[in-house]
């Protein structure tokens, strides 16, 4: 039964039609009912009525089908089960009406429009947000909640990126780091629970007495107790003579700190928000602007003076930014120096990957989509605005407004391959290099290998404070079945093991050198680990999976395998990062190579302030387009001081 049809974009999509004007009829199966303002199909097959679905279109021209693939329905026995993203044909076989599909991916709710916008024209979405990292769901769900209509395209075949999960032999692993902030119920800087609760989501945590156990050179060894008294007892029991010097540096960071604290966070390239903010708490956004383009080394030198507690705080930071206290912004660090004690490291019962899957439940149900493998190749751009982006597999989506989730480099460098690098751009790429990527070491252990009061969350350097920066010279080590015993099998635990190192060194070889050289350097980091921490380590392994840039690079599409932006030289604090706005109209970034840069808490700072930004420029809040420009005039001009 052919319903309607008309022209798509390219040969790749075909999309079905409903005219509400022409009923049609063939062998006792016709439309029935349509309503222009909230479309609902329903077909009469032999006196049956058959309800399919029912959306509200946003513009008249829009008549939109949707189906729920997760609901049964029944055509006079043909039965419908997961509906699919992409050809949709609808004919008569047998006096039975089917839907036939070639998908790209299951999902939720499948709603397409009926194509008929040109690009530059009206657009389906509001915002297109190419990955579902943190960043980028933080930033979908703010918006949805505000009414804007938001589709996520994913890559791969589960939300999260780099705070996503996979599942072997029983063992549910993290992708990257287990120490979750912004997981608190108090103050402004509980980023994922308010992210969470603004889509109706809220997830049960298990509380870690401590951060982070350091293992470091003349066997100093420093537990970062979660309430802030033990901690800096502990500290100062180790340098007695820098007590006052330890106070002063930390009691800085909690001046910072609580400024943050006290404001509600959203776009700093907005400035209505600013404004108001200024009028509330002056004093708290003056201590922010004079912190701005300012280190944490700076700061710490102006206290303390023994090199091996700097040394320490060069740790601290290295945790938080890849890079020494130097080259580490005062703000970031004391984002994470101070929330560990304010908010506490809860981890997610389930894992971290739960994070990114409520956050896209909730995304759904505000109405919006998300659609994996959905490789998107390029941003569509016409004159000079960005209007929608092409998928690997030749379709092309459109919206007022594109956010990428992807790092600045993959965003510029390959999905704007072809368009002219913005100045902005370039001066940021002279500024910042990406940062190293990661070995990955994925374990399965026999539980008794482990002290019964072993810690969640290590860091390993043993012989060298000169390694720290190295390539595989210092190992973080998080062991999550301490606080959620449900992510492995019975008597066993998950190691997750990570050392910073460069793609260069996986490049050129070939598959069997390849596998081979893994072995090898995780054979090496694990007897680190076995001699520093647990021995008989090897002999307790029943399950290993090792990953390299390469691997994060595949399955994370990021550019290199890096996480984030690392100054080229001491840089004059975050003066330097871009923010969520871009040379290109209607394009936004999000994620780590943003300000305020990488940590879960940091990119979804990061979402919330790209959701406030797009939402005032497609009209969900207030606006002042010569106040708009005169500010990113001020930014830009900030920026080209770093």
């Amino acid at each position: 039964m052919q319903l309607d049809s008309f022209r798509p974009r390219s040969q790749k999509q075909k999309f079905l039609s409903v005219n509400p004007l022409k009923p049609q009829d063939s062998s006792g199966c016709r439309i029935g009912i349509f309503l222009l303002r909230s479309c609902s199909f329903q077909f009469l097959c032999n006196n049956n009525t058959i309800q399919l679905s029912s959306s509200r279109p946003r513009y008249q021209k829009q008549r939109i089908l949707c189906f729920d693939p997760l609901r049964t329905q029944d055509f006079i026995n043909p039965q419908l089960g997961e509906s699919k993203f992409g050809y949709y044909g609808v004919r008569r076989r047998n006096r039975s009406l089917m839907v036939s599909s070639k998908s790209v991916m299951s999902v939720d709710k499948v709603l397409e429009s009926d194509g008929r916008e040109g690009v530059g024209g009206n657009s389906s979405y509001d915002a297109i947000v190419i990955g579902s990292g943190i960043g980028g769901l933080v930033a979908a769900t703010q918006l949805a909640v505000k009414g804007a209509q938001v589709l996520v395209l994913e890559k791969y075949v589960i939300p999260g990126g780099s705070s996503g999960f996979y599942q072997r032999d029983g063992f549910t692993f993290d992708v990257g780091s287990s120490v979750m902030f912004g997981f608190s119920d108090k103050g402004n800087l509980n980023l994922i629970t308010q992210a969470l609760a603004a889509v109706g989501c809220k997830m049960e945590v298990i509380p870690d007495p401590t951060t982070v156990h350091f293992h470091l050179p003349n066997n100093l060894s420093v537990l970062v107790h979660r309430e802030y008294s033990e901690f800096i007892a502990e500290l100062a029991s180790k340098f007695p003579h820098e007590k006052e010097g330890i106070l002063k540096f930390y009691n800085e960071c909690w001046k910072i700190f609580n400024a943050l604290n006290s404001l509600e966070l959203k776009s700093l390239e907005e400035p209505i928000y600013l404004f108001r903010q200024f009028f509330k708490k002056p004093l708290e956004c003056l201590t922010l602007a004079y912190y701005l383009p300012q280190n944490a080394g700076d700061i710490a030198r102006k206290y303390i003076k023994d090199p091996q507690l700097l040394s320490f705080i060069d740790a601290e930071c290295f945790i938080v930014s890849t890079v020494n206290a130097l080259q580490t912004p005062m703000i970031n660090a004391s984002m994470v120096l101070c929330d560990r004690h304010f908010g506490g490291i809860n981890y997610p019962v389930g894992g971290v990957g739960e994070i990114a899957k409520s956050l896209a439940k909730g995304l759904m149900d505000q109405g919006s989509e998300i659609i994996y493998k959905a490789n998107v190749t390029s941003i569509i751009v016409d004159h000079g605005k960005a209007v929608g982006v092409r998928l690997s597999d030749g379709r092309e989506l459109f919206a007022k407004t594109i956010i990428s989730n992807a790092t600045r480099w993959d965003t510029f460098g390959k999905l704007l391959k072809g368009e002219d690098l913005p100045r902005e751009e370039e001066s940021f790429q002279k500024l910042y290099v990406k940062a190293p990527s990661f070995l990955s070491i994925h374990m399965g252990v026999k539980a008794d290998v482990l002290p019964p009061d072993t810690d969640c969350h290590h860091f390993v350097l043993e012989n060298d404070w000169t390694y720290l920066e190295n390539s595989y010279g210092s190992i973080f080590l998080s062991i999550p079945t301490v606080l959620d015993s449900s992510l492995a099998p019975e008597g066993h635990h998950i190691l997750h093991i990570f050392t910073t190192c460069s793609i260069e060194d996986w490049e050129g070889l070939s598959l069997k050198d390849y596998k081979a050289k893994k072995d090898l350097v995780a054979d090496e980091i694990i007897s680190r680990l076995e001699e520093k921490l647990f021995p008989g380590l090897k002999s307790s392994i029943v399950f290993k999976e090792v990953g390299t840039p390469k691997t994060h690079r595949r399955y994370l599409a990021r550019d290199s395998g890096t996480y984030g932006p690392m100054p080229r030289r001491t840089p004059k604090g975050l003066l330097g990062m871009p923010f969520n706005t871009t040379a290109v109209d209607g394009l936004y970034c999000v994620g780590d190579s943003c300000f305020p840069g990488q940590g879960v808490i940091a990119v979804a700072f990061s979402g919330v302030m790209c959701a406030h930004r797009v939402a005032a420029d497609i009209g969900l809040e207030k606006k002042s387009p010569v106040l708009d420009a005169a500010l990113l005039r001020l930014l830009g001009w900030f920026r080209t001081l770093a």
